[in-house]
């Protein structure tokens, strides 16, 4: 950047973009209009659209030199909550879809920094994808689609960035490797044989079998993984009956497990399956277990996070730099992070402005660290390595 005054204006050139799209949020695969937003600002800054799934766009900028291929990535998509709080005039207008993620401020950081580029073209030395995708919030997941259609064929290293309520606003971060959790979810449905409550030696009582597996899933995590590799296997939902007196035939437990290590997620599916069969044969039951698969852990190249960290410390200061605590979340930037080296990156803004966690219906961002986002990914370009 040329100077401070520059990255403000960039910066109120975002903001004004990210109130428009936060009024006007779209869910996972559905974005349409929000592709189309992007599309005009993309062209109008003479970008060339390649061609990948829609609503997905992915735009791309030459190289002066073109040794090297970097892709930046932003994702599109809202959530199914009706939004509260206040919002200064920017509030959602469509009723139960709200940004309560953050995506609207990563598009239009990006687009920002689009702008930037394509207006001081001399200073990129490398070409530029800009991946603007969708359905990150969903599964199957937007970014595994792009990535099967060759998005990331000819790119040497990819980088994202997330606004994180969770990390203190002013510092930005990372980890040298394992960084997010991988998410998965998984529906069993426990076979038994109902009947009256006040007979109950005349049934298999899957309510009582499902209690017993609750439990035994919990034993997994705390006496079959090591207690310094992060897991989580959490019951969401328990279904079953139809009155308070009898004894259901079936009951059915919906949950979701996580892992930082990908030999560590297929060991909790492995465990779940050898124990929901053989806790229900104990008890004369049968169980059919379904696994949904989601996204696998993110996991940062080394190299790469640790050149990110040297950007950093040089450019926004070193008392910027946070090395983060790894984290449950689920990120489908994994799947990127699966086919090339990169890093991923969280910018901290939680504060007065941004109280509330992701997800929640009055979480808003604290539009005053794009700034250093903006930054960050244009000087993550411009000092990328050449050799």
């Amino acid at each position: 950047m040329k100077n401070r005054e520059e990255l403000q204006t960039l910066s109120a050139w975002a903001i004004k973009h990210r109130r428009y799209l936060h009024q006007y949020p779209e869910l996972s695969g559905e974005e349409h209009k929000t592709n189309e937003y992007i599309k005009r600002i993309i062209t109008g800054l003479g970008l060339e659209i390649l061609d990948f799934p829609h609503p997905s766009l992915v735009a791309f900028l030459p190289g002066t030199k073109g040794s090297k291929t970097i892709a930046l990535r932003a994702d599109t998509d809202a959530l199914p909550v009706h939004e509260e709080g206040e919002k200064a005039g920017y509030i959602s207008k469509v009723p139960g879809v709200a940004h309560v993620c953050g995506h609207d401020g990563h598009t239009a950081i990006l687009l920002a920094v689009a702008k930037w580029m394509s207006e001081n073209h001399e200073s990129i030395v490398h070409n530029v994808k800009f991946i603007f995708q969708s359905s990150e919030e969903i599964s199957p997941s937007g970014a595994l689609e792009l990535v099967n259609a060759g998005v990331l064929e000819d790119v040497d290293a990819i980088f994202g960035i997330h606004l994180w309520q969770g990390l203190k606003k002013g510092s930005v971060g990372l980890t040298h490797g394992p960084m997010m959790g991988s998410s998965d979810d998984f529906e069993i449905v426990i076979e038994a044989s109902g009947g009256h409550g006040s007979l109950p030696h005349e049934t298999i009582d899957p309510t009582y079998i499902a209690s017993h597996l609750i439990q035994s899933y919990q034993a997994i995590v705390s006496r079959q993984i090591n207690p310094v590799d992060p897991s989580v296997i959490s019951i969401g939902k328990i279904e079953g009956g139809t009155n308070y007196n009898i004894i259901p035939s079936t009951v059915t437990l919906s949950g979701s497990m996580r892992a930082v290590k990908t030999d560590t997620r297929d060991f909790i599916k492995k465990r779940i399956l050898e124990q929901t069969n053989g806790i229900c044969a104990s008890f004369l039951a049968t169980a059919k277990v379904e696994f949904i698969d989601g996204t696998p852990p993110v996991v940062n190249d080394s190299t790469e996070s640790m050149f990110v960290e040297k950007v950093i410390t040089e450019h926004l200061g070193a008392n910027v730099f946070s090395l983060v605590d790894v984290v449950m979340a689920a990120e489908d930037f994994s799947f990127y992070l699966n086919e090339r080296p990169g890093a991923f990156i969280f910018v901290g803004m939680n504060g007065e402005k941004s109280q509330y966690p992701h997800h929640h219906p009055k979480f808003d961002l604290d539009e005053e660290v794009f700034e250093s986002a903006i930054h960050l990914f244009i000087k993550i370009v411009q000092q990328y390595p050449s050799d």
